[in-house]
């Protein structure tokens, strides 16, 4: 499954670090953090076989790492380095600007930059085709706060950045509270996807995609239970990025054999594969792979016609979707020829 291309369109760059270069910068920082490698390990990851705790998942997600400039651009181009071992095609890759700025209080505007051309970069040298999502989180963002960045990060005009992402606290900040924000993106013909019914009923759904014109939904597990949704969902090709390893750490849902995405799929709803935080479940989107495969029943047609879903539902332009699409298929024939399949 590591030779499988893939199209990925649900990975957040503050859940995929390289870990090694993590460790590096927490001891050049002098952070609270073990110093032998192992326990940093332990210490910095969700325990890969523990048992669901949604609480212990987010403790996991730490904004103190960095110290400088630098610290942001080895930690961004390393970790984008690292996705040549997961058989990436193309990736959407969403980050926070605040996430990164917030504890030195770095200017927002700098570090989307900076961060945008270390992965350029890191991306350029291993043959991996990248853009940007720039990730706005309800539970830590007032809506004023995220309008007033927004502007002036759309002022960049960075061509990389193809999309925007609402990310947190669905239970307390449900997106009925951002229809201003979203008004302004969609007004401006950017494409937005919006974190719902991960850990809220398919109302929230309905909410991202009837009033914040959401083009796609992060996890969307809920849809499950929504008939009628399902064929919106259908009707408009709104695509749900399904994460399964992730869905069972955070206790969102814990049957992973039973994952929303397979009877999804299997009944037209389009479904996409997706890691969410890797670095963080201590997995790889190979590890998600494989379990669709095992779970599902999963082949080689069904593998390609998700990563079809999953690029046709991507926030890039028809033209290079095409190219996309017609580069894909030939490394799917190679890595059939590969393993003789």
């Amino acid at each position: 499954m590591k030779d499988f291309p893939k199209v990925e369109l649900h990975r957040h760059l503050e859940g995929t670090f390289s870990l090694e270069t993590l460790y590096n910068i927490s001891k050049k920082n002098g952070l609270d953090t073990p110093n032998s490698f192992e326990e940093f390990k332990k210490a910095v990851q969700f325990p890969k076989n523990g048992d669901p705790d949604f609480l212990l998942f987010l403790s996991k997600f730490r904004t103190d790492w960095y110290r400088s400039f630098d610290d942001v651009y080895q930690v961004v181009y390393n970790s984008v380095k690292d996705f040549k071992d997961d058989g990436l095609h193309y990736i959407e890759l969403r980050f926070s600007p605040e996430h990164f700025s917030l504890q030195n209080n770095f200017n927002r505007l700098d570090i989307t930059k900076l961060v945008v051309e270390a992965g350029n970069a890191a991306a350029a040298e291993i043959g991996v085709e990248l853009t940007y999502l720039l990730t706005f989180n309800r539970s830590k963002q007032e809506e004023e706060d995220m309008i007033s960045l927004y502007k002036k990060l759309m002022n960049l005009a960075l061509p990389e950045v193809v999309g925007i992402d609402l990310a947190g606290d669905e239970l307390n900040f449900p997106p009925e509270g951002f229809k201003r924000f979203f008004e302004l993106v969609d007004s401006d013909g950017i494409p937005s996807t919006i974190h719902a019914g991960e850990v809220t009923p398919s109302s929230q759904i309905w909410t991202a995609i009837d009033t914040l014109h959401a083009n796609r939904i992060g996890h969307g597990t809920s849809a499950i239970n929504d008939p009628q949704l399902q064929t919106v969902l259908k009707d408009r090709g709104i695509a749900l990025e399904q994460c399964i390893t992730s869905n069972y750490q955070t206790g969102s849902w814990v049957d992973e054999q039973n994952h929303p995405l397979g009877r999804l799929f299997k009944s037209g709803v389009p479904v996409t594969i997706n890691s969410d935080d890797p670095f963080i479940q201590d997995t790889s989107l190979s590890d998600d792979y494989r379990k669709t495969v095992r779970y599902f029943d999963f082949g080689v047609e069904e593998l390609k016609k998700a990563n079809h879903i999953a690029i046709d539902a991507s926030f890039v332009s028809k033209e290079r979707k095409l190219s996309l699409k017609n580069e894909f298929d030939r490394k799917v024939q190679a890595f059939v020829t590969k393993y003789a399949l």
